[in-house]
């Protein structure tokens, strides 16, 4: 009974942390395009524009919540809670520090790729519900985008599979005592970082949204609330790519004594949520068929070919 309510607290405890600091993301986010484009970010509600996050809450709690009349009613409520859940569901195999998750997998690499794939789901339901023909070529872009990019990223990580031996994160951490896996697996972490932005639809694959040629894509038709979970999802995608960045090349929580370990795991994450919002502020958008054969010519190549020479090397040593 007690284990039980351990769990339930430690889901809630991170439930709330998630959710709050998705919300802060967006004031963070706003800020730091302002320092890098040379321009104000907020700076008029509260201090540094602090207020900001709370004036956009409730902007998105009180703002009329419709539903389109031509739209699938049932599956357009329903298509954006998808993405926040499979996101949110993905944080269960984090390991923040040891002893700090909420489920020690056998199979948690699977699990996040699995987890992925069904974030899909909310993209291309939310588009077709719309019956919005800018709604529909969104959703079409982004299920292209998502399902191709996903077998770069789980070939990928095959590499790290074969180092470490196991599929579960805290393994994969502990096999890095000696060294961090982006001194043996750059190009691994290269396209995997790549996939990463391409699953979270950001700059600068943002082309499932394109609001200058799509209106805003698959969510054109959404406002309030369901916009909302549109939106948090997105920063939730934002730290779960970056903390599994952390986990699978940079050695997770491990890090010098002088810090406790989820701090170190805090700080390293923090870096690539940086890195995402860096990457808005300085490129881009490509073609939707650049993008396409971006991925398929080169980044299929590069993550057969690591593939192909980690397992030679892991067979050599051996």
């Amino acid at each position: 009974m007690n284990e039980t309510l351990g769990y339930v607290l430690l889901i809630a405890i991170m439930l709330f942390t998630l959710t709050t600091i998705a919300a802060w993301l967006i004031w963070l986010e706003r800020r730091m395009l302002a320092l890098w484009q040379d321009r104000y970010g907020p700076n008029r509600a509260g201090p540094f524009g602090l207020l900001i996050v709370a004036a956009d809450t409730i902007k998105l709690f009180f703002k009329e919540d419709w539903i389109p009349p031509f739209a699938d009613k049932k599956i357009f409520v329903v298509a954006p809670t998808i993405i926040a859940a499979t996101v949110l569901m993905s944080f269960v195999i984090v390991p923040f520090a040891p002893g700090i998750l909420v489920s020690d997998m056998n199979v948690g690499l699977l699990f996040f790729l699995a987890m992925s794939s069904l974030g899909v789901y909310s993209i291309v339901l939310g588009g077709w519900a719309s019956n919005n023909k800018y709604s529909l070529l969104g959703a079409l872009r982004g299920a292209s985008q998502m399902i191709s990019y996903e077998v770069f990223m789980g070939l990928s990580l095959m590499g790290v599979v074969m180092l470490s031996g196991s599929f579960r994160l805290t393994d994969i951490v502990m096999a890095q005592e000696n060294y961090w896996f982006i001194v043996t697996q750059p190009v691994a972490f290269v396209i995997f970082l790549i996939a990463g932005i391409a699953e979270t639809h950001r700059l600068p694959f943002d082309i499932p949204e394109a609001e200058s040629e799509l209106v805003a894509g698959f969510h054109s038709e959404y406002s309030g609330m369901k916009f909302g979970m549109f939106f948090i999802g997105e920063y939730l995608g934002i730290m779960l790519v970056s903390s599994m960045v952390v986990t699978l090349f940079f050695g997770g929580w491990l890090g010098p004594d002088f810090l406790p370990p989820i701090v170190w795991f805090i700080l390293k994450t923090f870096v690539f949520i940086l890195l995402f919002i860096l990457l808005r502020a300085s490129l881009p958008r490509p073609r939707y068929d650049q993008l396409m054969e971006y991925g398929w010519k080169i980044l299929l190549p590069l993550a057969l070919l690591n593939l192909l020479i980690t397992g030679a090397v892991a067979l050599w040593i051996k």
